[in-house]
């Protein structure tokens, strides 16, 4: 008996049983588990929403508590679902709860993305695979905090043969050297480049520094018969190309 008399509580388990141990939220992840799976096979992935995909992935990152609350936070903080993955890891470390599990659960969906992406343009003539070119700079690039600079190198075809990150900066310039984009284009017996750099603030529309900047850099590669087929500066929103635009 209870000390004071009082008859123990029963509440329907015995002492021993595992389910009287089991914490609450197993049950909701069976359930979100086979809801996710369900939406997979029949192809309605609308089916699960935004913050439900981020406890998919904390399930695995976090077994020990209860992440729904967790992932409300991280739509809540950063807006959108992408700009979630696109979140640097101290940025995401600052989210409580959050350590470097979940940050690596969070980036390993961002770098699988781009490599889906990057797959798909990657030996592909770049005339006939420019939106997911531009997709895929989206991806890479779009949400840095500090301005990149890459450069893509094209075959004689156009097809891209490399992708390469040239020069990283702060968060309004990037340092380029025309003399190093010549020289790797001739390393990779490239017949032509395009340059691509991201502008931080968010406004894709290119400074007069990168306007500048760009005619040096033809200027060093036509003497070699190498061609500048475009400059593209991409935003959060949207993208400039100096070819479109009438700047090269």
């Amino acid at each position: 008996m209870a000390e004071g008399g009082d008859l123990p509580k029963d509440d329907g388990a015995a002492p021993d049983d595992p389910a009287a141990r089991k914490p609450h939220y197993h049950g909701h992840r069976d359930r979100l588990r086979a809801k996710f799976l369900s939406a997979v096979r029949a192809d309605t992935f609308d089916a699960v929403a935004d913050y439900e995909l981020l406890e998919l992935l904390l399930f695995l990152a976090i077994p020990q508590r209860d992440v729904k609350p967790l992932a409300k936070d991280l739509i809540a903080r950063f807006g959108t679902l992408g700009k979630v993955f696109s979140a640097s890891p101290d940025q995401l470390m600052q989210v409580k709860g959050i350590k470097e599990n979940g940050v690596a659960a969070l980036k390993a969906v961002q770098v699988a993305a781009i490599h889906l992406i990057r797959e798909d343009v990657m030996g592909q003539p770049v005339l006939s695979s420019w939106d997911r070119l531009l997709d895929y700079c989206h991806a890479v690039m779009a949400y840095r905090e500090t301005e990149q600079f890459r450069i893509l190198f094209l075959d004689r075809k156009n097809r891209l043969i490399a992708d390469e990150l040239q020069q990283k900066g702060t968060v309004d310039h990037t340092p380029v050297y025309p003399r190093e984009v010549v020289k790797r284009a001739l390393e990779l017996q490239a017949s032509a480049v395009i340059l691509v750099h991201n502008h931080p603030s968010g406004d894709p529309q290119p400074s007069k520094a990168d306007i500048d900047m760009t005619r040096v850099i033809q200027n060093a590669m036509q003497p070699l018969g190498l061609v500048l087929h475009d400059h593209v500066v991409i935003g959060r929103a949207g993208y400039c190309s100096f070819r479109a635009d009438g700047l090269l």
